[in-house]
């Protein structure tokens, strides 16, 4: 079987022509995954490019992208196969001639059952399995990308069926017997690190955390998406940004905001990075008002623009000082749960705000 990567720098190469900007650690990850046949775990900060990742390699191997979007509460019936019910009704109510026919002339009940029943493989056959992404990954006939997306944010049970999935290559029905991949997929798992993934899981990928880029990284991303701003002025930009998130920000901008920020910068026809144009379009980095109002601060010292004696206190609008006082619109509340660098990398490294611990008694408290 040919290789998927020849070597690191192919990697490097191959995902470059396609517009991600992958380094040296990443790449040599991507590459022993492939030449192993071993998952690979992608953890970190929302926006840092985990996703983008398995589109870009589905499209430098010329691969579908199989993607299996994990969410709270979903059961296995979604990730691996289900029966189609209602499929099996509408042909039980067209055959039902045929059915009276089969258990016509039996003795009792009992028997009529036992008639049907050894007819169970007609109705638990392929032709009335309905595949979701996992079988879909698996039965393929030419190999895939197979994205398993926010893994965290699935239930534990689900993180358990996916461990045959992913040591085995194979899925188990029991109607029909184990599906083995022919084309063992190339997979990768996000995680935003909502819970902690179990040890078993782990166990069996490739892991790799990615951070936030450094400044010459995330400069060479950002202009190669053609946004529109001049070289002097996407560097600024990006020095910005890399500002900002040094900030005790609720969420730090993301790779791709950078990239809308730059793109939004361009249509306005900014010709420099100054205070007025970056304080007028900062909303498009920032997603909860404290930030806003933090990022504001932190601009108007920037660019030494003292602010009017009166908003000095706080930037946050009066309606919202107002609020959080009394509490009248449950303010105070969700602020309670709004605990700086919770998409950092401190979260990933299982430091835990004492501020925590204080949100999870106040949940227990009877209302």
């Amino acid at each position: 079987m040919d290789p998927v990567f020849e070597s690191v720098d192919d990697v490097l190469t191959r995902l470059n022509q396609v517009g991600y900007i992958a380094d040296e650690r990443l790449a040599t990850t991507v590459y022993l995954a492939a030449r192993l046949g071993r998952p690979l775990l992608l953890e970190g900060p929302a926006g840092v490019g985990k996703t983008d990742l398995a589109r870009s390699l589905a499209a430098v191997l010329g691969r579908e992208l199989v993607r299996l979007q994990c969410y709270e509460s979903q059961d296995e019936s979604k990730a691996l196969y289900e029966w189609d019910y209602g499929k099996q009704l509408l042909y039980t109510q067209i055959l039902r001639e045929k059915i009276a026919d089969l258990v016509g002339d039996a003795p009792d009940l009992e028997s009529a059952v036992d008639r049907i029943a050894d007819r169970d493989d007609v109705f638990f056959s392929e032709r009335f399995l309905s595949e979701r992404p996992l079988l879909t990954a698996m039965r393929s006939p030419e190999p895939v990308v197979l994205l398993i997306d926010e893994v965290d944010r699935s239930d534990e049970a689900l993180e358990a069926v996916l461990l045959e999935t992913l040591a085995e290559n194979q899925i188990s029905i029991p109607e029909i017997g184990t599906v083995v991949a022919a084309h063992p997929p190339l997979v990768l798992l996000t995680s935003n690190n909502t819970r902690d993934l179990s040890a078993a899981l782990k166990r069996r990928c490739l892991h790799l955390f990615l951070d936030y880029p450094e400044h010459e990284r995330e400069l060479e991303i950002v202009r190669s998406k053609k946004t529109g701003l001049s070289e002097a002025m996407t560097s600024e930009l990006v020095t910005v940004v890399q500002e900002l998130r040094a900030l005790d920000l609720r969420q730090s901008p993301s790779i791709s905001e950078t990239v809308d920020w730059a793109r939004t910068l361009a249509v306005l026809g900014a010709t420099s990075i100054d205070h007025r144009s970056l304080s007028d379009t900062v909303n498009v980095v920032t997603k909860f008002e404290r930030d806003l109002a933090r990022a504001l601060r932190f601009l108007d010292e920037r660019f030494g623009v003292r602010a009017a004696p009166a908003q000095q206190p706080d930037k946050a609008p009066p309606a919202a000082q107002s609020a959080i006082s009394d509490d009248t619109d449950g303010r105070a509340k969700r602020d309670a749960y709004d605990i700086p660098k919770r998409h950092g990398a401190a979260a990933f490294f299982g430091a835990r705000p004492a501020r925590q611990d204080s949100v999870a008694a106040s949940r227990r408290r009877p209302v």
